[in-house]
């Protein structure tokens, strides 16, 4: 590899984004795979190609020295032969839930009771092992809520599988928790391993709307929540940014998912953080020594649909962050980021995103 490495990362959206502008500040160039006008072309040059075409994305990994995603739901057998990190089998896992939870539990990681469904059929052995309320997931591709069904009663079977149009699914019992967590670490090919501190996640309609770090109760749980991720990172041989999500109950962590990229409750890390989830992802692949992660109290609020007017921040000592997409429901637009210290800032900001 030349010492300045050319990047590529397969998606151009806003991951993409922010790590081309990790990358300028390293001296890593970058090269995005998507389309025109997605978000990433702001910091980086982004080639039109089809990322589930294997042809198209060889030849887009032939232009550069290594290939890194910013989605999961890149089918595994397009990124084959490719100089990846993560590596294919961590992103194979992280894509289908089920190859996930049975992952986990290899891991000696606890999760919730989960049972595959293939077909209406399948329902009453499944739920038989979770029990009800529970939740229908499709195997693959979902994200921000979208292919998941809740069920209130085994009666509502078919109506949730019907929903999901019949693909492979697992289904999980619902699991009563205290709150929802998230741990990140970077992995080199080393083996050496930094962690950020855990964060406190709060969601609504399955989108993720505000993160805390670090986790009030941190102290008693983020030496739980490293020695899982260091189990799944070494199991996998893993090299990049790794998120874990967990469900917190009691002293108890049950893990949820993971990403095997940079994640969106890791943006606060752009200013609270002496490196960021970006710069260190692109260290880790780029064989470059990981940063320090030692870090400050912040709070990131997503920005969902629209990003507020500049009148409407100006008053407030936050961090602006637009991803310079267009408005629409439900989508992530931006983020604002807080020192935890500003309570009055994060309660205006707080109520505002509800």
């Amino acid at each position: 590899m030349s010492a300045s490495p050319r990047v590529g990362i397969l998606g151009a959206g806003q991951l993409a984004l922010m790590l081309a502008e990790a990358g300028r500040e390293l001296g890593v160039e970058v090269l995005c795979a998507g389309r025109d006008g997605d978000c990433a072309e702001a910091a980086a040059p982004v080639l039109q190609v089809e990322l589930g075409h294997r042809a198209e994305v060889a030849a887009f990994a032939a232009r550069v020295d290594l290939v890194t995603i910013e989605s999961e739901n890149i089918d595994a057998s397009v990124l084959r032969g490719l100089k990846l990190y993560p590596n294919e089998r961590a992103v194979e896992i992280a894509q289908d839930r089920w190859l996930e939870k049975n992952f986990f539990v290899d891991c000696g990681i606890a999760v919730a009771p989960f049972a595959a469904v293939n077909s209406v059929e399948d329902f009453a052995g499944a739920l038989a092992k979770t029990g009800v309320p529970a939740i229908l997931k499709t195997r693959r591709m979902g994200y921000d809520g979208k292919g998941q069904v809740r069920m209130k009663a085994a009666s509502e079977a078919e109506a949730a599988f019907a929903d999901v149009v019949g693909v492979p699914c697992i289904v999980e019992g619902m699991v009563a928790f205290d709150t929802e967590v998230s741990l990140l670490a970077a992995r080199n090919a080393q083996g050496e391993i930094v962690f950020w501190p855990l964060v406190e996640n709060f969601h609504r309609e399955g989108i993720l709307r505000m993160s805390v770090a670090p986790f009030s109760r941190a102290e008693a749980l983020q030496g739980l929540a490293e020695r899982y991720m260091r189990s799944v990172m070494e199991r996998l041989e893993y090299v990049g940014v790794l998120a874990i999500e967990f469900f917190v109950r009691g002293e108890e962590l049950i893990a949820n998912e993971m990403a095997p990229r940079v994640h969106n409750s890791g943006h606060w890390t752009i200013e609270g953080s002496e490196t960021s989830q970006f710069a260190n992802h692109l260290r880790a692949i780029c064989g470059l020594p990981l940063g320090s992660t030692a870090s400050k109290p912040m709070v990131m609020l997503n920005c969902i649909g629209t990003m507020p007017a500049e009148s409407e921040t100006a008053a407030f000592p936050l961090f602006r962050h637009d991803y310079g997409k267009a408005a629409r429901p439900g989508r992530k637009v931006g983020h604002l980021t807080f020192p935890a210290s500003e309570t009055a800032a994060v309660e205006e900001w707080r109520g505002r995103l509800r």
